[in-house]
């Protein structure tokens, strides 16, 4: 008897989690509008203990990606991808530094989900299940637990599982958490907040956004302008090989 309620209960929590997201792309402009995007270049302040940085993301459709911090006048980028490879500048030394196989193949995982990993979920073998319903900042939301490819931690797989909470009345992202696999948050609960949908040639992105660990305050990022489609130079992700060249001749 049990089995047979959970067998019924099972598909209807899994259409209404897909009638959510279905939602939720069209309001945001509309799925096909959302699939064909080939690219995003966003500028952008982070305020981080009341100083404001100015940052540059870039994301393109091939997964390639890339951060750039703008601090005391010197470029620092992080996070580049340019498909194979994983890098970034050492905060400190200021040299680009590749990131270990295990990062880089996890990161290479999240390559084909540009620009969100909702769409074609079952193509790309992820499942979707709806949660339920919290408040998230004094706004009831949907709970919906998305699980992606195993990543690899310490040499050891695991899942990948992130939670999204959508706003019951737009149906859109206002929260994601998920736990912190590695470092020294380790088991955390990590928190980023969406917020300020505002229009770009027809689609909706969040233009306030605050990342941090869950219960703590986070560090608020505020977008200023949101390219699509932008054309990027290839050399633009490409690791700077001459630089390690010339500090070994040193």
């Amino acid at each position: 008897m049990l089995f047979i309620v959970f067998a019924m209960i099972a598909p209807t929590q899994a259409q209404t989690a897909d009638e959510i997201l279905s939602n939720y792309f069209e309001n945001i402009g509309g799925l096909d509008n959302y699939k064909a995007l080939k690219g995003l270049k966003m500028t952008a302040k982070v305020n981080q203990q009341g100083m404001e940085i100015p940052i540059e993301i870039i994301q393109l459709s091939d997964g390639r990606q890339m951060t750039s911090i703008n601090f005391q006048g010197k470029e620092i980028k992080q996070g580049v991808f340019d498909g194979e490879t994983l890098w970034s500048h050492n905060f400190i030394t200021m040299k680009a530094e590749k990131s270990d196989a295990e990062a880089t193949s996890n990161f290479k995982l999240n390559s084909n989900d540009f620009p969100d990993s909702f769409i074609d979920y079952k193509e790309k073998g992820y499942t979707v299940e709806l949660i339920g319903k919290e408040t998230i900042d004094g706004a009831e939301a949907f709970k919906i637990k998305l699980i992606k490819e195993p990543i690899t931690v310490d040499g050891n797989q695991e899942e990948d599982v992130s939670f999204y909470f959508f706003d019951t009345e737009n149906f859109v992202p206002i929260a994601m958490q998920s736990e912190v696999k590695s470092g020294p948050g380790k088991g955390m609960t990590q928190e980023v907040t969406f917020s300020d949908y505002q229009e770009v040639n027809g689609i909706y992105f969040p233009f306030s956004m605050t990342q941090g660990v869950k219960g703590q305050p986070g560090s608020p990022i505020t977008m200023e302008t949101i390219e699509l489609n932008p054309s990027i130079e290839d050399t633009a992700f490409a690791f700077p090989e001459e630089e390690t060249v010339g500090e070994e001749k040193k």
